[in-house]
């Protein structure tokens, strides 16, 4: 049973990624998607603030909240998907729950979470330091 264990251990090793900056929920992030239409591939952006975060090891997802001509779009993505291109928090969200759903109900000024800004050394330095 154990050699079990130890081999799916080592497969999922191999598929989580190092290059994923630590983010939380609340925080604002920007990232590009990749999408395939036609025959190329094309990177789309997607900004938004983390509504929620769910599962463990390679099978961990989060979600995506942001507001697109006046209407609230969501997105679940598994955290270390190749789909995902690139991904930087732009800025850290002070909150106190675990799950931002209540964000669902909220527009204008009420949608707002308080955040501050990151700088880019920190990111670059989250990096290396989850590596």
């Amino acid at each position: 049973m154990a050699g079990r264990l130890a081999k799916l251990k080592l497969v999922e090793d191999k598929q989580t990624r190092n290059d994923i900056p630590a983010f939380n929920i609340g925080d604002t992030i920007k990232m590009k998607i990749k999408v395939l239409e036609a025959d190329k591939i094309r990177l789309h952006s997607w900004e938004g603030i983390v509504i929620s975060r769910g599962g463990s090891g390679s099978k961990s997802t989060f979600t995506v909240r942001k507001n697109s001509f006046g209407e609230g779009v969501e997105k679940i993505f598994p955290l270390h998907s190749p789909v995902i291109a690139s991904l930087k928090v732009v800025s850290r969200g002070n909150v106190h729950r675990a799950k931002l759903l209540y964000l669902r109900g909220k527009t204008g000024k009420g949608a707002r979470v308080e955040t501050e800004a990151v700088h880019e050394s920190a990111q670059t330095t989250q990096v290396a330091s989850a590596q």
